[in-house]
């Protein structure tokens, strides 16, 4: 059995985290300077955004995890360190800056940035940083090092369980930040995960792509896909649980688990979509593979014709329609079913590809809720798929107009 419990990143054994503001950003009410610390080595797998521009923290981060070991995360937020000159210098700095004061080996360290795209970034608020940093380490840091990620976010994303492999008590947490620049490709965000589970890098990336494939690559809020996303994942082997080695059950106990904890990142990550009024949900059911339901769905949660509908909280099913039909793939479209449905209720509105009469006041209702699942069915195979969204309002334009300035 799985369970929610408390602690986010340090709710596995040997994790801590701390959270301060450094300098970064002008608003010092803002923290800026996030680190999550194993007290041993840990396996590590990483996805990073399909953008050919790439932040410079990825680099450096892929060529320090290539040995399959990290043991720290540094993360800065108000700065993307993209598209700066000195970008992989400053990255490799912060590694060494963060390996310094913790004792440890600077290639053992992930690097992540995030914030303004090629704005210059300077190592000294960092650098002086980092005594304080490390000295605030503790297990209940988890909710600063969640709120030091953010940027545009309204509120932070973190979760964690704990679940049985054999007689061992293990423990999975996660955070993630993300409100916008956020599209179905890879990650699509930051998003770090710890475990002190005994697993080896090679099944820990491949539980990771698998699991990421459903949940972080099903989100979608603006369909622009960033420049510095990333997913990471360490995990410490203290629970002491024999090691996985192989897909056998105790590797598919976690990879349930991690399902657990990213599923829910991800519908955290829509529902603060920048500027969001509502969250989207779509479900597709019966399709006749896999890789066409996840399409459908991505391309229902992202288009911009739907996510106005639903902000307007006008049930304009056509709309729906189109993002099935211009899905690539081989499938049919003779007898699709859609239904609208939230907290206020349930509404068919399309039935064999065609609309039927429904009942506008309660669809006005059903659109009203913060929370709106969009549930297609093809009939036409056995596979389902769910991506998450939101709905496109006037605030996402007033965010994103004045961004950087």
């Amino acid at each position: 059995m799985i369970k929610q419990i408390q602690g986010g990143v340090c709710a596995a054994k040997g994790w801590s985290a701390s959270g301060i503001y450094c300098g970064i950003r002008s608003n010092k009410n803002k923290l800026d300077l996030a680190l999550v610390y194993s007290s041993t080595l840990a396996s590590v797998a990483c996805t990073y955004t399909t953008n050919k521009v790439k932040g410079a923290p990825l680099y450096v981060t892929q060529k320090n995890v290539a040995n399959g070991q990290a043991q720290a995360i540094i993360c800065n937020s108000g700065n993307a360190n993209t598209c700066n000159a000195n970008g992989i210098e400053i990255a490799q700095a912060m590694c060494e800056l963060t390996a310094k004061e913790l004792g440890i080996k600077a290639s053992d360290v992930v690097v992540a940035s995030t914030g303004v795209i090629g704005a210059e970034l300077h190592i000294t608020p960092i650098k002086n940083g980092l005594p304080q940093l490390v000295a605030e380490l503790s297990t209940n840091g988890h909710l600063r090092s969640c709120q030091a990620i953010m940027t545009t976010d309204t509120f932070s994303k973190e979760i964690a369980v704990e679940f049985n492999l054999g007689d061992k008590i293990c423990h999975l947490g996660g955070m993630a930040k993300g409100s916008g620049m956020i599209n179905i490709n890879m990650a699509t965000m930051l998003c770090f995960l710890t475990s002190d589970v005994k697993i080896t890098s090679a099944l820990l990336q491949k539980a990771l792509s698998e699991v990421v494939a459903d949940t972080l690559n099903m989100v979608c809020v603006d369909g622009d896909t960033s420049t510095n996303d990333m997913a990471v994942i360490l995990s410490n082997g203290l629970a002491d649980n024999e090691l996985i080695a192989t897909e056998n059950e105790d590797y598919q106990v976690f990879k349930t688990a991690l399902f657990e904890v990213l599923n829910y990142l991800s519908a955290l990550l829509a529902k603060d979509g920048e500027g969001a009024t509502k969250q989207l949900i779509c479900h597709v059911l019966q399709a006749p593979s896999i890789l066409i339901a996840r399409a459908i769905a991505k391309n229902v949660i992202a288009s911009d014709l739907l996510k106005a509908a639903m902000f307007g909280k006008d049930a304009n099913w056509g709309r729906i329609l189109c993002a099935i039909g211009y899905t690539e793939g081989d499938f049919s479209i003779a007898n699709i079913s859609v239904t609208l449905s939230s907290k206020a209720g349930e509404l068919l509105v399309c039935q064999y590809s065609f609309g039927v009469k429904f009942d506008e006041d309660l669809a006005l209702k059903v659109l009203a809720e913060d929370s709106i699942t969009i549930q297609i069915n093809l009939h036409n195979g056995n596979h389902s798929a769910v991506a998450y969204g939101c709905d496109l309002t006037y605030d996402y334009v007033k965010i994103n107009g004045d961004y950087r300035t």
